[in-house]
């Protein structure tokens, strides 16, 4: 998402909270949490969201066993975390790209992107490949991942499958995506974060990353060719793929104009809540003027049956009457943004345990203990860079929120060696943007997933059986994967290594 709050989490350089044994009892309810994630998730094959929510809570409440003293500032501390600007930033834009893509949806964009597919030629050996593309370029251009995610799950997702496109590949494939324009987009919050936290200029620092982001884009592409062609395809029934190809028609495509909109806004200059609800404005114009989808089924207010309210209401616009047990609030709007409710829990929860293992110097530990041992020349120094932004990543579930964690020790590791803004910047970011969209609790992964879940109640030919899950998507979003190969090898021969002679930031300029 672009534009983000800078102030984020303070560096964990004091320690405000005291752990019966040391330090590293702080990080105890994040690795109880990840502990739960994969034993829910990876042995038992369960992904529900609800679940890693108790695992959360019951984290936190053991780390607070172990705080010394009282339990007041543990208490303060959840709070504070819970609060930070990054997080509440990253829920809001899930519920305004929610509400964008369900009322796409509802107005048959899916259908229209089958009848382009089909149109072209389009099959699911490339499938995988161009929605890499598409999502690379949707993303670097609006500079949200997240927001990106949840459109091409809930638009060219289905739309894939249902021609026939493996559902791990695809959803790998706009993970893929997500990773590309968060790490590149001079309007995403990852790569500002990390230009303003290592002293250096947004433009330089894209400038000096598109060679390392490129190489890895081009080597995805392929790894997608090549994947899809091994892959035996979607587990959809030749009939239903038949009545998908026979239902679609290029009306859908009347969308494009609604993408357009929060494109070329974002890109713009216009804060992302701002460019995502001009496009929600027009698509909801584009539905209604063109007969894409009546307005009930964007908004509809249902009232019980025999109730004063339904002889008063029955038959305005927008108010259905219904049985008793049907009563309630429905259509794309409600549903687009009700959906993400769980999962927005849950990153409240994470962010707190994360801020938790701040206040209480597990971060300090792991900094010195890194300057102390292992980070002895500019090549280690650069391995370890890479490394720890790693481990973070694992812990925190918001890549930003782990890129503003570790940003001042990767400052300080760098400055230590001479290593030149741009280099700190890449570094920091590469790791932080890839990683959160491949660990199966990053937050990217599991809004696609919160996303696709709601694919089974919106059309009848979409089973649980296509439903991936986080556990199964890792191993596929390539171009996260490759980005961090990408580093580590040029960590370890110097490809693209700056100190801080070679150049001088042009933050100076920067308005």
């Amino acid at each position: 998402m672009n534009q983000p709050d800078s102030t984020g989490p303070s560096p964990a350089s004091r320690t405000t909270l005291e752990f019966r044994g040391g330090k590293a009892l702080s990080a105890l309810p994040i690795l109880f949490f990840i502990f739960w994630a994969i034993f829910q998730s990876g042995l038992l094959g369960i992904s529900a969201t609800g679940g890693l929510i108790v695992g959360m809570l019951v984290g936190l409440i053991l780390g607070m066993l172990f705080v010394k003293g009282d339990w007041k500032g543990y208490a303060d501390t959840v709070f504070e975390g819970m609060a930070q600007p990054v997080a509440v930033t990253a829920i809001v834009a899930w519920l305004w790209a929610g509400m964008f893509a369900g009322t796409l949806q509802v107005g048959a964009f899916v259908d229209g992107l089958g009848w382009l597919a089909v149109a072209a030629g389009i099959g699911p050996l490339l499938f995988p490949a161009i929605t890499f593309l598409l999502a690379a370029l949707l993303a670097t251009g609006i500079g949200t991942g997240y927001g990106t995610v949840i459109a091409f799950v809930a638009l060219f997702f289905p739309a894939g499958v249902a021609l026939g496109a493996d559902p791990i590949l695809m959803f790998g494939a706009i993970l893929s995506g997500a990773v590309f324009g968060d790490n590149l987009a001079p309007v995403s919050d990852t790569t500002i974060v990390s230009a303003v936290t290592q002293d250096s200029d947004v433009g330089g620092v894209v400038a000096s990353r598109f060679k390392y982001a490129i190489i890895a884009a081009v080597l995805s592409l392929i790894a997608y060719v090549i994947a899809s062609a091994m892959f035996s395809g979607s587990t959809i029934a030749p009939e239903v793929a038949e009545a998908f190809r026979a239902q679609t028609a290029p009306a859908g495509l009347l969308h494009l104009l609604s993408m357009g909109v929060v494109i070329f806004t974002a890109i713009a200059g216009r804060h992302i809540i701002e460019a995502i609800s001009w496009g929600l404005i027009v698509a909801i114009i584009v539905n209604l003027a063109f007969g894409l989808a009546p307005g009930t089924d964007m908004l509809v207010f249902n009232v019980a049956a025999g109730g004063w309210a339904a002889e008063t209401f029955g038959g305005w616009p927008l108010v259905e009457v219904v049985a008793a047990a049907d009563a309630g609030v429905g259509g794309s709007l409600y549903s687009g943004a009700l959906g993400f409710a769980e999962l927005a829990v849950l990153i409240l929860l994470v962010i707190a345990g994360a801020q938790i293992m701040m206040r209480g110097g597990a971060f300090h530990a792991l900094e010195a203990w890194l300057l102390r041992t292992v980070a002895k020349t500019v090549r280690s120094a650069e391995m370890v860079m890479v490394t720890v932004t790693a481990s973070i990543n694992a812990a925190i579930t918001i890549n930003t929120a782990a890129q503003i964690a570790v940003a001042p020790y990767i400052a300080t590791i760098g400055k230590r060696f001479n290593l030149n803004g741009y280099r700190r910047a890449n570094i920091l970011d590469a790791n932080t943007s890839a990683l959160g969209y491949i660990f199966p609790w990053a937050g990217g992964v599991l809004v696609g997933y919160t996303q696709m879940v709601a694919l089974v109640d919106q059309y009848d030919w979409f089973t649980s059986d296509m439903v991936v899950a986080p556990v199964q998507a890792w191993p596929w979003v390539f171009h996260g994967w490759l980005l961090v190969i990408v580093f580590l090898v040029s960590a370890w021969t110097g490809f693209g290594r700056e100190y801080t002679t070679d150049r001088l930031s042009n933050r100076s300029n920067e308005s």
